[in-house]
């Protein structure tokens, strides 16, 4: 999803979250474009803590996912589930680590 005059590029993965069986958006394309910009930067700020989380407790890569999609996915987050899972999805990308099966409460 890209207009002409907007340089932000949303992923498919990230428009899927959005769109309805036959693949309309539920959502306005701005508000889509919103809700992405917000999880990629969160995905992106997230590498650092989670780096360090591994350095200084030394629980598996997994866990460490486990346990930010956990407090992601509370309501207090601010986040929709779906949100949640790719945030995380892509925090184990943007890592290289493997993402382990993430449950959404």
């Amino acid at each position: 999803m890209q207009e002409h005059d907007n340089q932000i590029f949303v992923p498919p993965s990230f428009i899927a979250l959005y769109a309805d069986a036959r693949g309309r958006l539920r959502e306005t394309a701005d508000t889509l474009r919103q809700r992405y910009e917000l999880c990629e930067d969160l995905a992106n700020h997230l590498v650092e803590h989670a780096q360090t989380l591994y350095h200084v407790q030394a629980p598996s890569e997994a866990e460490i996912l486990r346990r930010i999609h956990a407090g992601l996915s509370s309501g207090e987050a601010g986040l929709a589930p779906c949100e949640a899972t790719w945030i995380v999805s892509r925090l184990a990308e943007l890592l290289a680590w493997p993402c382990p099966a993430l449950t959404e409460p």
